[in-house]
């Protein structure tokens, strides 16, 4: 990238610091996606919406693709990422409703 192409992206140190999520639910329209990063705690029965990104379909696929490299990356070099179906029974459902997925 040469320098007239070159962003640059400003971090602050609070922003730096970032925000544990062990939920995310995903809804959207016809024109966005909106994710929302939760922390849910054992034992508690509710759980607060820590960040929410919205963003375009367009931006949302181009999120997908970068997720699918950088998980393959670290396949490569950690090993296959395991996931385990460990939800109690009566916890959060899988979908909301028609335009709502978890992750």
């Amino acid at each position: 990238m040469d320098d007239k192409h070159q962003l640059n992206i400003e971090l602050s140190e609070e922003m730096a610091q970032g925000v544990y999520s062990n939920l995310a639910i995903i809804t959207h329209s016809s024109s966005e996606f909106i994710l929302d990063f939760i922390r849910m705690m054992p034992g508690l029965p509710k759980a607060k919406v820590q960040s929410r990104i919205i963003i375009t379909p367009e931006h949302t696929k181009r999120l997908l693709f970068a997720l699918q490299e950088n998980i393959a990356r670290y396949e490569a070099q950690h090993g296959t990422i395991k996931i385990e179906n460990t939800a109690p029974q009566g916890s959060v459902p899988f979908n909301f409703g028609s335009n709502t997925a978890q992750a």
